[in-house]
């Protein structure tokens, strides 16, 4: 672990499309003691800019669909949510945690990360 937080606590990087939940989950993540980074990804053409810029321990790729995106209040074009997709390719095949936001709650997600850290320290 290369974490820096003084509790010993990985540093957790989030990536995904916009609406995807990664505002929502830091904030969760943040309220019970885990370091979090959202990671804007999503708006780079630099395909390792989430290893070079945030340098997580921990990597957790947020999968949303293109219709959940929508009712979440993003106004965009399918072409728009499928090139995000592209840009986090090389996040989400290096992710260690990927979480299905369309089909969990933001509490099924939070306990899926927090589940996830339990089984690796």
């Amino acid at each position: 672990m290369t974490s820096s937080d003084p509790a010993g606590k990985p540093l957790i990087g989030l990536v995904g499309a916009c609406k995807s939940g990664k505002s929502l989950l830091k904030a969760n993540l943040a309220r019970r003691g885990y370091p979090a980074r959202h990671i804007a990804q999503e708006h780079s053409f630099a395909p390792r800019m989430w290893q070079q810029i945030a340098q997580p321990d921990v990597l957790v790729f947020m999968e949303v669909s293109f219709a959940d995106t929508l009712a979440r209040g993003q106004r965009w074009q399918e072409a728009d949510y499928q090139e995000q997709l592209r840009r986090l390719a090389h996040a989400r095949a290096h992710a260690d945690l990927v979480v299905n936001t369309s089909q969990n709650s933001p509490e099924q997600i939070l306990a899926q990360v927090i589940a996830f850290l339990a089984e690796r320290s």
